[in-house]
């Protein structure tokens, strides 16, 4: 009877203990169950939610603002599309009369003197798209292309490098270049600099550039990638050179390309210049300025216009006191 009730009791010790086994077992299981989901997930993913929303607001506001401002250039090229037109139609017919003046004063005075002055005069204000006109056959009587006399056996080109020049007028700033350089088929040295003075080749700093077909070609090539900064006034460009490279045994021409100048005082570049460029035993200019200019300006509202207009009356009297020609373009596109 005792042995049986003995028995009954470590049955039940065995229950309770199984009972309780299961017990820890399941809370074990849920600890390990509830573990593998943790939370610190979905903070992860939440801040790579919020940080791709503000990346994405802020391509959004970054495409929005080239919109705005691809709009804004678009109407500016209308306006300015607008106002070349009107300019054109006025330059044909400015042409148009200054063709007729060239017919008329060629046929009445052929033996005239003074009446020769104003052809020459007439043909100054004509570009350097004459000498294309006249045909590559075409055999000049003296040695004046275009107005420029072209006597010279050292040319040096002053280039404005500035953002207009180079992101509207440098095509066909290379162009007039090129046509400046077949009127001198060869000659002795040549030199590139910008307006600042500063040297396209720094090997040749202070010495003439040889003048082969081989160095022509890398210079144009050159020129077309050639940016340096400007602060858009010829007037450093011309010093340096004149004093760079000024020998009374040479013939030297200057040619300054520009659109615009922005100096405070034009008489004071002129008379500097004049101090800079005169001969002291004679009356002659040691290194005559020619000048090239490119109507970029001109294509803003007449408000903006007024550092093209500067540059062409600084240009005018510059080449004039310096036994040069002027030759304003009249279109700076190709």
């Amino acid at each position: 009877m005792s042995r049986r009730k003995r028995k009954d009791g470590e049955d039940l010790n065995i229950s309770f203990l199984d009972i309780v086994c299961c017990g820890f077992g399941a809370i074990v299981l849920l600890l390990m169950i509830t573990k593998t989901v943790e939370p610190v997930v979905f903070e992860k993913t939440v801040i790579s939610l919020d940080e791709l929303v503000a990346d994405l607001q802020k391509t959004l506001f970054t495409v929005r603002g080239e919109t705005t401002v691809l709009n804004r250039d678009l109407n500016a090229k209308h306006e300015q599309l607008s106002l070349e037109s009107k300019r054109i139609a006025l330059l044909r017919g400015r042409l148009a009369g200054l063709e007729q003046q060239y017919a008329k004063i060629a046929d009445e005075s052929a033996a005239d003197d003074l009446s020769k002055g104003k052809l020459n005069v007439a043909l100054q204000s004509l570009t350097l798209e004459m000498e294309r006109l006249l045909g590559e056959n075409y055999q000049r009587k003296n040695n004046i292309i275009g107005g420029i006399p072209v006597d010279s056996e050292y040319i040096i080109f002053i280039i404005d490098t500035s953002g207009s020049m180079f992101n509207y007028g440098w095509e066909r700033m290379m162009e007039e270049l090129i046509a400046t350089l077949d009127i001198y088929p060869q000659v002795k040295g040549i030199q590139i600099m910008n307006d600042m003075g500063d040297y396209m080749f720094g090997n040749y700093r202070g010495k003439w550039i040889p003048d082969t077909p081989g160095r022509r070609e890398v210079i144009i090539n050159r020129l077309r990638r050639w940016n340096p900064f400007s602060n858009s006034s010829p007037v450093e460009g011309i010093q340096r050179a004149v004093r760079s490279f000024y020998d009374p045994k040479k013939k030297i021409s200057l040619f300054v390309f520009g659109d615009e100048f922005t100096g405070r005082s034009i008489q004071r570049v002129v008379d500097t210049v004049d101090r800079l460029n005169s001969n002291r035993n004679s009356d002659d200019k040691m290194v005559r300025i020619h000048a090239v200019g490119f109507p970029v300006q001109f294509a803003r509202p007449e408000n903006l216009q007024t550092t093209g207009i500067r540059f062409a009356a600084l240009m005018r009297e510059l080449t004039y006191r310096n036994g040069g020609t002027f030759v304003g373009l009249n279109d700076y596109r190709p």
